[in-house]
């Protein structure tokens, strides 16, 4: 672990339930006038607080270094991924967030099942136990969009991943691309990418949703 999370990390002194911290006290069991380094994910400062007391209820820490990290963890890649199911999303999330992508869009595709929810606070839990373990410093962030007129409209120079002869390769310049859920694109989603970015995989095979989301931020980033 290379930090611990509180959204009130930052404040000169935190008072801590130790119920929601029972790995660090309870598991680690960190003894009085230990150090922690702590992160707020919403900036890329790293907060040293010592802790004060511990009771079986609550922990008091003191604020006693501020540490300003450049943000290095994340890129300006932002992906555009059209819903599939909900726990292949919370399977490979994680690793979008330790590659350093941006920002994610979850898009409601014609063929995206109308029944699956995206549970932001969950994913955002999954997010920051990632980021926790990979040091990554600012959170990724999350957006849904009901469908993909919506998402090319907000987005209009976002890349496809689609079936296409213009193979992507490291030589291209992408910020911005979308990939479609289980199934594909439907015919009316497919005419909204006329003199659009269309970009294919040079795989021979049928790739999932998330491989091909992963693949692409794998040879983009990496």
């Amino acid at each position: 672990m290379q930090f611990i999370y509180a959204d009130v990390a930052g404040e000169p002194n935190l008072s801590l339930h130790v119920k929601d911290y029972s790995h660090i006290f309870k598991v680690r069991r960190v003894a009085i006038g230990q150090k922690l380094d702590w992160r707020n994910l919403k900036d890329s400062n790293l907060y040293t607080y010592e802790i004060e007391s511990i009771t079986k209820k609550e922990a008091i820490l003191k604020l006693i270094n501020i540490k300003e990290t450049k943000d290095i963890s994340t890129c300006n890649l932002h992906v555009g991924w059209c819903v599939v199911e909900p726990k292949t999303i919370e399977k490979n999330i994680a690793m979008l967030n330790e590659m350093g992508v941006k920002k994610v869009t979850f898009v409601y595709a014609d063929f995206s099942q109308k029944n699956y929810k995206i549970d932001e606070e969950r994913l955002r839990r999954i997010l920051i136990n990632s980021s926790e373990q990979s040091g990554r410093s600012i959170l990724m962030e999350l957006e849904v969009l009901n469908s993909v007129q919506e998402y090319l409209e907000k987005y209009p120079c976002s890349a496809i991943i689609d079936f296409s002869q213009n193979y992507l390769s490291q030589d291209v310049e992408v910020s911005n691309f979308l990939v479609g859920p289980e199934g594909g694109f439907s015919e009316e989603e497919r005419k909204l990418f006329e003199k659009r970015k269309i970009f294919g995989l040079k795989s021979t095979n049928i790739l999932k949703s998330e491989t091909a989301v992963v693949g692409v931020c794998a040879k983009i980033i990496l």
